[in-house]
């Protein structure tokens, strides 16, 4: 059987793929990303997939590839559970590529590969997105097995912290979280248009 007679791609709500991205994702959170469409990927009716594309990460970020920041949109997580077979990643970045394309004003779709946890952009490649280059590492904070930006504990609403921000900085002083310098991400762009 061919994953396409296997496998189904839907239009989802954040919080039907919240659990599954915070269980199998390396970042093991979707905290302070910004959600426009969310996609899952089921074998019958088992979820075995997850993708968000929302504002990208970095603001203005839009600027170096769109005339607006509404024609561009960053491929925020994808994951998919280790049993799926050979392509299935880029079956599911193709059939939601395609509903980008007929569903929305869209023009350019961005992703990263972190080279920190051996992400080279692979998939990308398969999927015909165009290699950019190279961004140099950032700084992390570590809780456990989980890694945020180091903006999340700057991160307000309506001018006070936000809960998560807050406890993240109380960790950090209280040495339970640590800083850490990541090595980089690959850039990889997709035109819609």
């Amino acid at each position: 059987m061919s994953i396409r007679t296997k496998f189904s791609v839907k239009s989802v709500t954040r919080n039907e793929i919240k659990d599954f991205i915070e269980s199998y994702h390396y970042s093991h959170n979707i905290n302070g990303v910004i959600s426009d469409y969310c996609f899952g990927l089921y074998d019958q009716a088992n979820l075995i997939g997850a993708m968000i594309y929302g504002r990208p990460a970095m603001a203005g970020q839009w600027k170096k590839y769109t005339d607006k920041p509404e024609e561009l949109t960053e491929l925020r997580r994808l994951v998919c559970v280790d049993i799926t077979p050979k392509n299935t990643e880029s079956y599911f970045i193709g059939k939601t590529l395609r509903w980008l394309k007929k569903n929305t004003e869209l023009k350019i779709v961005i992703s990263y590969a972190d080279l920190e946890h051996g992400h080279s952009g692979v998939i990308y490649k398969a999927s015909n997105f165009e290699f950019k280059g190279t961004i140099k590492g950032d700084r992390v904070i570590l809780v456990g097995d989980k890694q945020y930006h180091s903006k999340t504990i700057r991160t307000t609403y309506k001018g006070s912290l936000k809960p998560y921000a807050k406890k993240i900085k109380d960790q950090l002083a209280s040495g339970e979280a640590i800083y850490k310098q990541t090595k980089g991400k690959n850039v990889y762009l997709y035109k819609l248009a």
